[in-house]
């Protein structure tokens, strides 16, 4: 697993929601749970899965219509640096929150 570069707020909702998942999740499940557009989600899931934090398959599902999914889900290495990013964008979003609100009073 290579360390990421950097970790945007979209990547840590990203993380969040893989963090979220019992069981790998289809990119739209990822798509909804963060409000973030496809456009953002699904360059975010590639440039996890090319570090190694994430891997996806193919869903399996000869009973399924419509076209296949894709399935992601963390990695057992990337768990806790998640958890990690994800604790950091929040703790710098509660931060921020209390500057605007002391600066607004």
């Amino acid at each position: 697993m290579e360390p990421l570069s950097r970790i945007t707020p979209a990547t840590a909702d990203v993380l969040d929601a893989l963090l979220g998942a019992p069981d790998p999740v289809w990119g739209l499940r990822i798509v909804q749970h963060t409000g973030r557009p496809a456009g953002s989600v699904y360059p975010i899931l590639s440039r996890l899965e090319s570090a190694g934090w994430v891997a996806s398959v193919w869903e399996d599902d000869p009973g399924r219509t419509g076209p296949r999914r894709r399935l992601y889900e963390l990695t057992a290495d990337a768990v806790p640096a998640a958890r990690a990013a994800v604790a950091r964008i929040r703790e710098g979003r509660t931060a921020a929150s209390a500057r605007i609100a002391g600066a607004s009073s």
